[in-house]
């Protein structure tokens, strides 16, 4: 049994941070539909990676919203909004993503909702706060990003602002709503009544930079200066850390002594014996780390490196990620129709030694609408 198992969440959300929500806590057992327009569903169905759909839906919709049921429901139409107040009743958990005044309209506010069922987890996300000037702005992962100082912690000095490579402000976002919504289970364990949970994406992605911030915040305002080498890495981390090219790939340092590192090389870092020079001079240790592993194999130099304890490790491609052996499965194949498999990730969370993996797909557009008027009249 999943810990989640007879757990019923509603989820009225699109794109990536509310549906990533959804999908952990259907992995981790609970019953999650999807409300979602007639006919075209959701947006993140039209909304693709690479142009690549499956089923009529997008990759990416497939990626994030499989495990999940869908009930079509025009929630302008008052019968379906009684039919969406039915599956209320059932729910312990409702999600939503909708921008300030939509569920007002509609009627399906927190409070409105605790009135159909007192006992509601009712979890908000949002772009900046569901108050205040930035309240209706767009909440967009890569407009956070910008905003926030992120982009500006990728890349060296040489750059401008670099986004990182993923929906990094989503993806943190969905998981502190995950939090979130667990937390409120059990304050709603210990009360007996309903619990309202907001996250924003503008909260997550400043919570993912606490070090940076809070380094920016206590040392005058300096703001952090990234390395002039490529491959540094980290704005605020000592040489040797960072990415080297070798002479057939890449290797990655970590946090390691400088001088024992040096030795192994055959390098001499005699002028940076002070630790305080390992920051300071960072750039200047980097060339000299670059040219030389420039010149090695990377198998030879992981050998060496990693036999005496120095933290290192080859920087992989998926394709290379996926040639490794970690002793557990990674990956999971969702079954679609006419027996076609779709390969993707799985939970990353165990339970009791248990790895937790579900071959169910994403639904088509109402694809559970008779199903659940079964459950709203049992």
């Amino acid at each position: 049994m999943k810990p989640l198992e007879g757990l019923v969440v509603l989820e009225f959300c699109q794109f990536l941070a509310g549906p990533s929500a959804g999908l952990k806590l259907a992995d981790l057992g609970a019953r999650v539909i999807k409300v979602e327009r007639p006919i075209k569903g959701e947006a993140c169905r039209q909304l693709s990676i690479k142009d690549l759909f499956v089923d009529e839906s997008s990759l990416l919709f497939h990626t994030i919203n499989r495990n999940k049921e869908s009930f079509a429901a025009d929630l302008k139409n008052p019968d379906d909004i009684a039919l969406v107040k039915k599956l209320i009743v059932k729910a312990d958990v409702m999600t939503h993503n909708f921008r300030p005044g939509v569920m007002e309209k509609i009627g399906l506010t927190y409070e409105d909702v605790l009135e159909i069922n007192p006992k509601i987890i009712y979890g908000i996300v949002t772009g900046y706060g569901s108050r205040g000037p930035w309240a209706r702005k767009p909440g967009q992962d890569l407009l956070l990003q910008s905003l926030s100082g992120l982009a500006w912690l990728t890349g060296k000095k040489s750059q401008g602002p670099v986004p990182f490579g993923l929906s990094v402000a989503d993806i943190m976002c969905g998981n502190h709503l995950v939090q979130g919504i667990l937390t409120a289970l059990l304050k709603r364990a210990k009360t007996g009544k309903g619990v309202l949970v907001e996250v924003s994406l503008l909260e997550s992605v400043l919570d993912v930079q606490f070090e940076a911030i809070t380094s920016y915040l206590n040392d005058g305002g300096q703001l952090q200066q990234r390395g002039g080498v490529e491959g540094s890495a980290h704005a605020f981390l000592s040489a040797p850390y960072g990415v080297y090219k070798t002479k057939d790939g890449y290797i990655s340092l970590a946090m390691g002594d400088l001088m024992f590192i040096g030795e192994l090389l055959g390098l001499d870092f005699k002028n940076y014996t002070e630790k305080h020079q390992w920051f300071a001079q960072r750039d200047e240790i980097r060339t000299i780390l670059s040219r030389n592993l420039s010149a090695k194999n990377t198998e030879d130099l992981l050998k060496l490196l990693q036999d005496n304890g120095v933290w290192c490790g080859e920087v992989l491609n998926y394709q290379g990620l996926d040639q490794q052996d970690f002793g557990m499965p990674l990956k999971q194949q969702i079954k679609l129709e006419n027996n076609q498999e779709l390969t993707t990730t799985r939970c990353p969370i165990q339970i009791d030694r248990r790895i937790l993996t579900s071959d169910k797909p994403a639904p088509k557009v109402g694809e559970h609408n008779e199903v659940l008027a079964h459950f709203f009249n049992n």
